[in-house]
């Protein structure tokens, strides 16, 4: 079977693709594995991670509102939700009672608006079902999402992580080796900073290119007459952005209609792109775009 797959692998035209070699100690099951990962994720062109230092700044609002602004804007997006013990996406887009089936020995993912979306959440028998597992099969879990799954060819897979740099960050750079790069989510107040540069110093350790910075919760959103009022510290994302040199992305507001959005499982921007919030979640979009693409 790994000659097979060896052999496979031997047609890529690629000079510097590592899966094309056995790994020195690695087993015939390991190498096969690597293979199938690297085979899904050559037709992958930006895999781009969402992350942030701590709970509760809106990450996965972030995330999803990025993936679906690109589906949009016209490009071949997947969203996958590696935040095993807390998937919020399948209920972001009223997918809670969505069942994932298989093709061809492959996972389909689910679709919303051309976005193609996987998550743990379409797994559990009941929305309730807590997921407690060790760090082993977290890892076998993220795994199965980059071999399994049928993603097809993508412009951007857009990786909705859990806060923190525990075990899933640790088993998404070991699987992922080109991750394109990091968008940092974080609040204005300092509190939330500090954990932010915690992520900073993860991306430098596992050489992950952070793209920007996202300052969430940036003021708050009249939803009658659109003024934006300062009502926590502001400022952090700023300073983040300013002390190691990456872009600020934009600030997004408190805006009482993203909320609501989520609670409906309608993204923001698929039901809302004319008003402020719209505009600065899609600008932000775009310097995602610019970014990669450099």
């Amino acid at each position: 079977m790994a000659e097979e797959k060896k052999s496979a692998c031997a047609t890529c035209s690629s000079k510097t693709c590592s899966a094309k070699n056995r790994h020195e100690n690695e087993n015939d099951e390991q190498f096969v594995t690597r293979q199938q990962i690297a085979e899904n994720l050559c037709k992958i062109k930006h895999k781009v991670i969402v992350m942030s230092g701590k709970g509760g700044v809106g990450k996965s609002s972030v995330a999803v509102n990025i993936a679906m602004s690109l589906s949009l804007d016209g490009k071949n997006v997947g969203l996958l939700d590696i935040d095993l013990h807390g998937p919020s996406v399948p209920t972001m887009f009223g997918l809670t009672d969505a069942k994932i089936v298989s093709k061809d020995n492959k996972l389909v993912p689910i679709t919303f608006g051309g976005l193609k979306i996987m998550s743990v959440g379409f797994f559990l028998p009941d929305r309730d079902d807590a997921i407690i597992w060790r760090g082993p099969l977290k890892h076998a879990m993220i795994q199965q999402f980059f071999k399994d799954v049928d993603w097809g060819t993508l412009d951007y897979l857009i990786i909705d992580s859990p806060p923190g740099t525990g075990d899933e960050l640790l088993s998404l750079v070991s699987t992922v080796s080109d991750l394109t790069g990091a968008v940092l989510v974080t609040t204005p107040q300092e509190v939330a900073a500090a954990d932010v540069r915690k992520s900073v110093t993860f991306c430098e350790k596992a050489n992950v290119r952070v793209l920007g910075i996202v300052e969430n919760m940036s003021g708050y959103a009249c939803p009658h007459c659109g003024e934006i009022t300062q009502i926590f510290k502001v400022g952090a994302g700023q300073k983040i952005a300013e002390k190691y040199g990456f872009p600020l992305l934009g600030k997004i507001p408190i805006d009482p209609a993203i909320g609501d959005s989520g609670d409906s499982g309608v993204p923001f921007v698929y039901a809302d792109n004319h008003s402020a919030s719209a505009k600065e979640i899609e600008s932000i979009t775009n310097k995602v775009i610019t970014i990669c693409e450099q």
